[in-house]
């Protein structure tokens, strides 16, 4: 299978859980800003203090201190060393934070681009809560800078007056505290242990909420190391982003929460992609400018009142070419070069599809269901519509392939609403009169909406998210079921008309099948688990199959499937070719005792 794209992965992760992903930035995240770490402050502080003594620390500040001093460098006691009072304490670091004349000209100590795409993500709602070993404000700054006021924790007083987490819009939790209050964390004995109040925290951050880790190394910081080790629940992904060879406390770590690994250049540039993603998402699913509600309600006084077939024509047809617009060659692109494949990818352009779609399946589902006969041409033309996506035929043949997705899901609801309302003869005509341009002709729609044509097996287990037999079955029926809800509340019901179309429609591609390629082959659904077959007569007796059997021979050649024309339109050739499609299913059983077992 293709390389998944572990950074797709995470934008749909935080795109589908808004605000349940909390971040964990460290100084990885402010060095691009010219921002020093805390190890370089206080290496700094051991060169002032060295001078101050006339002595040179060189090569090894760190060494010089321990060899004077008898013990390892304190980041506090080093700063009350070169600082006599709290106002020359802090005018000494505000150097190390806050720009100058000319470093503000070149844009250093300054927000960088990776702040600004994570203040954005806080703005839309994705990201609410932000851990962070930086002692800097480049976050809070780039937070005011869209209009968020965060609520920031850098002190154990301020964590007893915060407001709980569910209550707050955005979080900054600053665990080594802030530049301004002299009390920071910085040596290895500070970085040890944390207070009760802040374990307490994090214990419940790390425990109710996934991970995003960017630049933060766990070589150092103990007390953190320890909290994320020590949370043995993992509700949601921790995802951990890395540049370069990783420490072995690190790799531990990683393995420990088995977080998914995604490589990077910088944190600018992966933040920046983030955002992109995970905004273009959130883009593709902003409610339509007619809303689904509003859409049903404005086809249902169509259906209702009279004298309004050209209203209704045009409400209709304008939505389809809406839909049809959306889904031009332009914005899903074949070509590999432009849109290489991958699992996640593939993924991300059937929810894609599924978004452009919402509309007009929502539609036409109620027009099959409560339509009247003169209505079914306009479903016919609308299916048809789609069903001839724009493009050649030049490109990845999986992108060429998954442009029949949404034809296919039209297909899927218009069928399962003309059962609803017994509608057979829609059923029908939905069948046998669109039709596709296959080379230079012209073929009934069911010989390209095959599913698995549309997508081949493995890639469909992915949309159905498990190794199943039957993928697209699971997946249409758990993705359908919300938009049936007003027309069969009754999850029994959905199952019936459900059932009903995939057999039926199995039936279909099965005589297709068996005349053009001279071999027995349909697709199998879940009719074939949710109704009994026994085994100690060696034969299916699934009662769908006599349900629709016996329909069939109580109205003879008036059943209005075959007066659509499905099956020439004969008696005889229907129940043959479902004598054949049933021995073959029968056949295929006893070959093999778990062919349809999707359970397996």
């Amino acid at each position: 299978m293709p390389i998944v794209d572990t950074t797709i992965s995470l934008a749909f992760s935080i795109y589908s859980k808004k605000g349940i992903y909390a971040l964990l930035v460290g100084s990885g995240l402010s060095r691009a800003a010219g921002i020093p770490t805390g190890w370089e402050i206080t290496l700094d502080f051991i060169r002032k203090l060295a001078a101050a003594s006339n002595e040179d620390c060189e090569p090894s500040p760190q060494s010089w201190y321990v060899n004077r001093y008898g013990e390892e460098p304190s980041y506090s006691k080093i700063l009350r060393a070169v600082g006599s009072s709290p106002s020359i304490r802090n005018q000494l670091l505000r150097g190390y934070f806050e720009p100058t004349d000319d470093e503000r000209k070149e844009g250093l100590k300054a927000p960088t681009q990776a702040h600004e795409s994570i203040a954005n993500l806080v703005k839309s709602g994705f990201i609410k809560v932000i851990l962070t070993t930086n002692f800097d404000r480049l976050i809070e700054k780039a937070l005011e800078k869209v209009g968020i006021t965060p609520a920031v924790i850098s002190t154990t007083d301020a964590i007893r007056g915060a407001l709980p987490l569910p209550h707050t819009d955005c979080i900054v939790i600053k665990l080594h505290g802030d530049y301004i209050d002299t009390r920071i964390k910085n040596s290895p004995e500070e970085l040890e242990r944390y207070s009760r109040p802040l374990n307490k925290l994090i214990d419940r951050i790390f425990d109710e909420y996934g991970l995003l880790v960017c630049g933060w190394s766990a070589e150092w910081d103990i007390a953190l190391r320890d909290a994320l080790a020590r949370c043995k629940s993992h509700r949601f992904e921790t995802f951990w982003s890395i540049r370069g060879n990783q420490g072995n406390r690190t790799n531990e770590l990683i393995a420990l929460r088995k977080a998914e690994k995604i490589s990077i250049i910088d944190a600018n540039s992966f933040f920046k992609q983030l955002e992109e993603k995970i905004l273009a998402l959130d883009q593709l699913g902003k409610p339509h400018p007619l809303s689904v509600e509003t859409a049903i309600a404005t086809l249902k006084s169509l259906l209702r009142g009279g004298n309004q077939d050209i209203r209704l024509h045009d409400f209709l047809t304008e939505e389809v070419e809406r839909t049809y617009r959306n889904l031009s060659a332009n914005n899903f692109p074949t070509d590999q070069s432009v849109a290489p494949f991958s699992n996640d990818a593939l993924i991300e352009r059937v929810k894609r599809y599924e978004s452009y779609t919402e509309i007009l399946l929502s539609l036409l589902i109620v027009g099959c269901r409560w339509g009247k006969d003169e209505h079914v041409d306009l479903w016919i033309k609308s299916l048809e519509r789609i069903a001839n996506p724009s493009g050649g035929r030049e490109g990845l043949m999986w992108w060429i392939n998954l442009r029949y997705y949404p034809a296919l899901l039209l297909l899927y609801g218009c069928g399962i609403s003309s059962i609803a309302s017994e509608g057979y003869g829609t059923l029908g005509n939905l069948l046998v009169n669109p039709k596709v341009i296959i080379g230079n002709e012209e073929r009934p729609i069911v010989q390209r909406l095959i599913p698995d044509q549309v997508i081949e097996l493995d890639h469909a287990k992915l949309i159905a998210g498990g190794d199943t037999k039957i993928p697209w079955s699971i997946y249409f029926y758990s993705y359908l079921r919300e938009f049936f809800e007003g027309i069969l509340p009754s999850d029994i019901d959905f199952q019936k008309c459900f059932d009903r179309f995939e057999y039926l429609f199995a039936l279909v591609i099965f005589d297709f099948w068996r005349s053009q390629h001279n071999r027995m082959w349909g697709p199998g659904g879940y009719f074939l688990f949710r109704h009994s077959y026994r085994d100690d007569s060696n034969s299916i007796a699934a009662n769908i199959f006599d349900d629709i059997a016996q329909e069939q021979l109580s109205m003879g050649e008036n059943w209005p499937f075959l007066r659509a024309g499905v099956f020439n339109g004969s008696a005889e050739m229907f129940q043959n070719t479902k004598e054949e499609f049933d021995n073959w299913l029968r056949e295929a059983y006893q070959r093999n005792r778990t062919i349809f077992d999707y359970m397996s």
